[in-house]
């Protein structure tokens, strides 16, 4: 297949990429290379080759055009990192990236008779479809809108985690948004109004959200990003244990363009020592913190020690490190009750007043009222559980 003129030309092109050379190992675009590369005119290697090029391309795309562009787009490298950072590219570094971008818009569109031409097979093959799309155009939109798209990693996530040291993103991240939350509304609208801060550039409170499990404490900062998303609000997730990482992790999203909550979910010490020792690094943090970030965590109780504290000196020196501290309330007797009926009503599950009264004993044989509660108890409904 090398010896097509226009196919080796391509190949030629593509090996001179420098700021999109990441893309050449993708791994849709490793078998297409094969093909453009290969000299054989052997037809059991060609199917082979096309074959697996076809097969990889169709776990993404049946357009190769779109594949290849949202390859180019989620791509982190220096250049749009420079632009994302409100510096301007030198003039050779721009005149690189224009011309890989006509690079990449060729490869884009190749067509599958071009390269069914050079196998020396008369069957059917599957084919797929390309479309007149501009890269230059394209990317240059995308930049234009670093501050909510994002680029990178962070481009194609909105929640992420740190795993051994980097920050990844989450697999199967919750969908949840406001209009699926139960419960404390008004606590949930503080999350929501505080996030909207942070992303209008207005001042925005390191968040402390505590009360009881359950009571939607995780599921309405979930919920804000899921609605801010597209707004350029992101979640990075660390545990407890990862407090000492906190300053590193800041240094890595100073200069995004997108904004941040970092959130520790059930952030518990046993004791005040443990406590003091481990908010050191928020207390650092706070100093330097980006102004894209703000930090959120949640908690059983305000002071962030199992069991609580009678010292309220103690409990607001651990939990001082938040100036929005946020209590989720759990729900009062006719609250919860309120709470079953619009989860019964979401579901499809006839209200009752026995059914009412097994939501009261189904609380009360667990871990109490709560809008957590009262959802489980409806699925335990829906999946024939008679109580």
């Amino acid at each position: 297949m090398g010896k097509n003129k226009k196919l080796q030309e391509l190949e030629l092109a593509l090996n001179s990429l420098v700021i999109f050379r990441k893309l050449l190992t993708n791994e849709v675009v490793l078998p297409l290379r094969a093909l453009l590369d290969t000299d054989t005119t052997d037809p059991i290697i060609q199917l082979r080759q096309y074959a697996e090029f076809t097969s990889r391309l169709y776990q993404k795309s049946t357009n190769l055009t779109e594949f290849i562009l949202k390859l180019v787009l989620e791509d982190d490298n220096f250049y749009i990192r420079q632009l994302a950072a409100g510096t301007e590219p030198e003039s050779a570094i721009t005149a690189c990236a224009m011309n890989e971008l006509l690079i990449l818009q060729r490869l884009s569109r190749l067509r599958p008779s071009e390269l069914q031409k050079e196998i020396s097979y008369y069957g059917v093959l599957p084919e797929w479809s390309v479309s007149e799309i501009d890269f230059r155009e394209a990317y240059a939109d995308h930049a234009a809108q670093l501050k909510t798209r994002g680029f990178g990693q962070y481009a194609r996530s909105l929640m992420f985690m740190l795993r051994d040291g980097v920050i990844t993103p989450v697999q199967y991240a919750d969908s949840i948004t406001p209009d699926m939350l139960a419960g404390d509304f008004e606590a949930q609208h503080s999350v929501l109004q505080n996030a909207a801060a942070l992303l209008a550039e207005k001042p925005a409170q390191n968040m402390l959200l505590w009360g009881d499990t359950g009571c939607g404490k995780s599921a309405a900062v979930k919920a804000a990003v899921n609605q801010y998303g597209k707004d350029g609000l992101r979640l990075i997730q660390l545990t407890a244990d990862q407090l000492s990482e906190l300053p590193e992790v800041m240094a890595q999203i100073a200069h995004n363009p997108l904004r941040f909550l970092i959130f520790f979910d059930d952030l518990m010490f046993d004791t005040p020592a443990d406590a003091g020792a481990a908010m050191t690094w928020l207390e650092g943090a706070a100093a330097a913190k980006p102004e894209n970030v703000i930090l959120c965590a949640t908690a059983a109780n305000r002071c962030l020690l199992r069991g609580g504290t009678p010292d309220p000196a103690t409990c607001c020196a651990v939990s001082g490190r938040f100036g929005l501290q946020i209590h989720f309330e759990r729900p009062d007797e006719q609250t919860y009750r309120a709470l079953v009926r619009e989860f019964a009503s979401r579901s499809g599950v006839p209200v009752s007043e026995e059914m009412l009264r097994g939501a009261e004993r189904y609380a009360a044989e667990g871990c109490g009222r709560s809008p957590r509660t009262a959802r489980q108890y409806i699925d335990l409904l829906r999946s024939g559980d008679g109580r």
